[in-house]
């Protein structure tokens, strides 16, 4: 093992079970495997991860949205550095990690991405060099709690790891109070167009004032620190007066600035930041999302997102001159089974485009749409949603099963065609 890892024979166990069960799940057609490989090693041995991670350089992302597409830009900016183990999926508990980290062994940098809940944990076993912190915002009531909760125990975990480098968004009130008493914390101005959540001081309580782009609390002297990188919508702006044009595949505002939050993390660990932003403007999908698919006459856009803050910033690279919109909505456990959250959503109108609502939950859904005054129609089938839709581009926005059970749909019918 190219690391120089040492796992014990419980731990090699572990994985040759895993390696079999992620075989026999790929031979039943059940997917490639990853996530039942393993939670079967992590039930023979819990020091796993621990011991997969010993050796090995790793950047932790975490935050409510963006984590799968800023993971996936670390890992190429990474990359220019040396191979990295890393989720191709988006399994972001410990089953997934546990699963990237042995599928590479002999990689001496991992970027993985950590689901908000976990990252105590993960940081612990893995020791990570830097932790990337990119928001903070209300999700799965049901699941996640409060998020001024969750805010609490990230800031436990960085004074956990005082040696750690945080790559935090100061543009989020709630991620920078996590990062603020941080030894080792660089600043990235990467933007949030959602501050429904950050509208009181999470440490005083006292509000939040807003003065353009600059925030501050009114009862102590937490504001918005100065950060060392910064974007614009050509370039992105660094330490010693450092300019790099970024052009980046990934459409929306949010890609930019997940993007600045890689490359400050690949620089952390020594990537040229040039080398970098080239490697992460390279990436063109992530786990099917903003793939184009062909559907019939139908050129598919797949968007995903999976609360208030993801749904604002989707809407927003919805494509006004597209053919059609499907909006697809389930309410399944992962997902969240409370979709209260909708009416948090602001639905703009799509004067001209052909409008459907689906999924499980479609019906909450076009009640949403009818006092947002969109015009509308409802399927329940997304693949029948946009089979509805005149011929040409369709933009289909789903949250996370929908957007699932779509692209399983999708790929049955490409290949019964």
């Amino acid at each position: 093992m190219g690391t120089g890892l040492s796992i014990t024979a419980r731990g090699k166990l572990a994985m040759r079970a895993a390696a079999a069960a992620s075989w026999a799940s790929q031979k039943a057609g059940r997917g490639k495997g990853s996530m039942i490989g393993g939670l079967i090693a992590l039930k023979i041995d819990p020091t796993l991860m621990t011991q997969l991670g010993r050796g090995k350089r790793t950047v932790v992302v975490t935050g409510t949205n963006g984590k799968s597409t800023t993971t996936r830009m670390t890992a190429a900016a990474l990359a220019t550095l040396g191979d990295v183990a890393t989720q191709a999926d988006g399994a972001n508990m410990d089953a997934g990690i546990v699963a990237a980290l042995a599928a590479r062994t002999d990689a001496t940098l991992a970027a993985l991405e950590v689901d908000e809940l976990h990252v105590p944990h993960v940081a612990d076993a893995v020791n990570p060099e830097v932790i990337v912190l990119l928001n903070l915002s209300r999700d799965q009531l049901d699941r996640v709690g409060e998020i001024n909760m969750i805010e609490r125990k990230l800031r436990a975990c960085v004074n956990a790891h005082p040696n750690a480098v945080i790559v935090a968004n100061c543009d989020d009130v709630l991620v920078t109070s996590v990062a603020y008493d941080a030894t080792n914390v660089v600043w990235v101005a990467a933007g949030g167009g959602w501050a429904g959540d950050s509208v009181s001081c999470p440490r005083t309580g006292e509000p939040i004032v807003w003065e353009g782009k600059h925030w501050r609390s009114t009862g102590s002297d937490f504001a918005r620190p100065e950060p060392t990188w910064w974007l614009d919508d050509d370039n992105l702006y660094g330490p010693d007066g450092l300019k790099i044009p970024m052009t980046l595949t990934l459409p929306g505002k949010a890609n930019r600035g997940n993007a600045a939050q890689a490359v400050a993390a690949a620089a952390a660990l020594g990537a040229d930041p040039v080398g970098a932003v080239a490697a992460a403007s390279t990436v063109q999908e992530v786990a099917g999302r903003y793939s184009t698919v062909e559907v019939g006459p139908h050129s598919v856009h797949m968007l995903l997102a999976k609360n208030p803050a993801g749904w604002q910033e989707a809407l927003s690279m919805i494509d006004p001159t597209v053919d059609g919109l499907v909006i697809a909505v389930n309410g399944q456990v992962p997902d969240g089974e409370d979709l209260s959250w909708l009416w948090d959503v602001k639905f703009e109108h799509f004067e001209g485009v052909k409008v459907v609502a689906a999924g499980e939950r479609g019906t909450d859904l076009a009640v949403r749409l009818t006092y947002a005054g969109v015009e509308h129609t409802l399927d329940p089938d997304p693949l029948r949603a946009i089979s509805s839709c005149p011929p040409g581009r369709v933009e289909v926005l789903a949250n996370y099963t929908a957007f699932r059970d779509l692209n399983t749909a999708i790929a049955k019918e490409s290949r019964n065609v």
